[in-house]
């Protein structure tokens, strides 16, 4: 890149930096967000296919999750890393819809290059865009339904729509009780329904089945009991949540104590053990029958601990003691002295058993627990790990139709309806916006398209047939991906909060403008090494070492 100054060119860009622009700057963004869109195409649905990643290290990842494939691809274009972050912002958001959303984003631009092509100027696109985007969101509040909390059977339906197409359909029933009755049990009724999923703790296990996974009404805790002569089991359990150590205080400073005589040494080690005592003394006159421990536990009061029946853990995690706190109802204690009966947590049972190999500790019969744990069972790590994204996407789901209270029907009707809507609006634009608006409502028909082709389904056949339901008055029609009909999506169960869709379309629609809003890339590189510029080229201005660039 170079300006001329008196016949003298003045370079501006180090050397090496790459610059694209006009047109040609268009179609590059275009072509690299189309193809991020198109690797994930072929996920949607429930008749969607894996894909298998290998990183750098040889670690393996099988999923049809849109957002783990996009982050585990290490994607290096800039426009294509903006529709990574179009599925990442909907996995944050809403946990469900990722694949979607990347995939709306990807067909807005193809559909912008149509009519960039048609001289249609990119910032006509990009505010026709911005309008149907809106529209969009109002003509969805008009197709959505109220529920509450207490509709199960709708809530079990949700669930089970997120975990379709995840490798996890033939245990979704299982997973979706878990989800449900998990999100159910963490909800803070504040006048507003809140869902925090940090509450949830998830724990892996490879060995046994799918069907083995469990819901624990309080913790599971990766750890095992520090002294093998503590009991096994505790019934009505009263719990100390101690983030603080059970052992000696250093002091801050630094001092030297002189010992002249083997008595002296014998009183400090018995002082020692005073100390130690104590310290466990007034942990059990708190009535603590069980204490879990942030930091570590002292040899001697592990075995003062155990002589008085009480089971304790050590460098249990910050977060985990958060959760212990939230599910027993008890405090977390930072001074042992003040330790007093109404700062322990209660629980009917806490006891080690042995899972998959490994010592767990299990804190179950919680009274009204607000923190709870999911135990993952499976064949293989990979099995394990596929369904734990399968089970976080159903979690959020269902935490956000909770949340929100307004579901939408699933199976590519809402976005039929919506192109259809769309469609008649456009009509009503005076401007050349009008065109922009009609494309948008194209873009969305690539929904119950790939819906189709990954079922082997003829798209163009089932698109007609979709919008023919739909022209009369059945919003709800959606396409049975087993089957090939066309049916009322809201009765067979396939329904998806609200957020969703609105999210999946506003991030889509964001991210398609700022992309056709660029007409000018400038890459620079890194400083070369060895010999500057200014060294090679002679009669170059000073301070303009390196910069050059045609």
């Amino acid at each position: 890149m170079a300006g001329q100054m008196a016949g003298q060119p003045i370079f501006i860009l180090r050397e090496g930096s790459q610059r694209t622009k006009g047109r040609e700057a268009q179609s590059n963004n275009i072509m690299a967000a189309k193809a991020v869109a198109e690797a994930v195409r072929t996920t949607l649905g429930p008749k969607g296919m894996d894909k298998m990643l290998v990183d750098s290290l040889g670690d393996v990842v099988i999923t049809n999750d849109g957002a783990t494939i996009l982050k585990e691809m290490d994607i290096e274009h800039p426009a294509a890393k903006m529709i990574v972050e179009v599925a990442k912002t909907q996995d944050d958001e809403v946990g469900d819809g990722t694949t979607t959303a990347a995939v709306i984003a990807g067909e807005l631009l193809k559909k912008a290059e149509e009519l960039i092509e048609q001289d249609v100027h990119p910032t006509i696109i990009a505010s026709g865009y911005r309008l149907a985007s809106e529209k969009a969101g109002e003509i969805l509040q008009t197709l959505s339904k109220k529920i509450t909390i207490n509709d199960e059977d709708i809530l079990l339906s949700i669930a089970g729509t997120a975990m379709t197409g995840k490798g996890a359909e033939a245990t979704k029933d299982v997973l979706s009780r878990i989800a449900v009755s998990a999100i159910k049990s963490i909800v803070d009724e504040d006048g507003q329904n809140k869902v925090d999923m940090d509450n949830i703790s998830v724990e892996k296990k490879v060995g046994a089945r799918i069907e083995d996974s469990e819901l624990i009404t309080g913790m599971i805790i990766d750890k095992e009991r520090v002294h093998s002569n503590m009991p096994k089991k505790v019934p009505n359990a009263k719990i100390a949540l101690i983030n603080t150590a059970i052992e000696l205080k250093e002091t801050e400073v630094d001092a030297e104590i002189s010992i002249t005589s083997p008595e002296q040494l014998q009183s400090f080690l018995d002082q020692e053990e005073k100390m130690i005592r104590g310290i466990v003394d007034k942990i059990v006159a708190s009535g603590a029958n069980v204490v879990f421990c942030q930091k570590g536990i002292d040899d001697m009061a592990q075995h003062f601990l155990a002589k008085s029946g009480i089971f304790a853990v050590r460098r249990v995690k910050k977060s985990d003691m958060q959760k212990l706190a939230r599910a027993t109802g008890g405090r977390l204690i930072t001074n042992v002295d003040e330790i007093i009966a109404t700062d322990l947590g209660k629980a009917e049972m806490v006891e080690e058993k042995k899972v998959g190999g490994d010592e767990m500790t299990f804190v179950t019969g919680c009274d009204n627990p607000k923190a709870v744990s999911i135990l993952l069972r499976g064949g293989t790590e990979h099995v394990i790990d596929n369904i734990e994204r399968a089970l976080h996407d159903a979690l959020r789901v269902v935490g956000v139709a909770i949340e929100d209270e307004k579901l939408v029907a699933g199976g590519g009707s809402p976005e039929v309806e919506l192109a259809l809507r769309l469609y008649e609006y456009a009509a009503t634009l005076s401007g050349r916006e009008q065109l922009a608006v009609k494309a948008f409502s194209e873009a969305l028909e690539i929904i119950p398209r790939t819906l189709a082709e990954n079922a082997g389904l003829d798209p163009i056949d089932k698109l007609m047939e979709l919008r023919s339901h739909h022209e009369k008055g059945a919003k709800t029609a959606g396409l049975n991906v087993y089957t090939g009909d066309v049916i009322d999506m809201w009765e067979t169960g396939v329904v998806e909060p609200l957020r969703v869709k609105t999210q999946a379309i506003n991030a889509a629609s964001e991210s398609a403008v700022m992309i056709l809003r660029i007409d000018d890339i400038i890459a620079s590189t890194r400083a070369p090494a060895g010999p500057s510029a200014e060294d090679m080229v002679p009669n170059m201005p000073p301070g303009m070492g390196g910069m050059g660039m045609e």
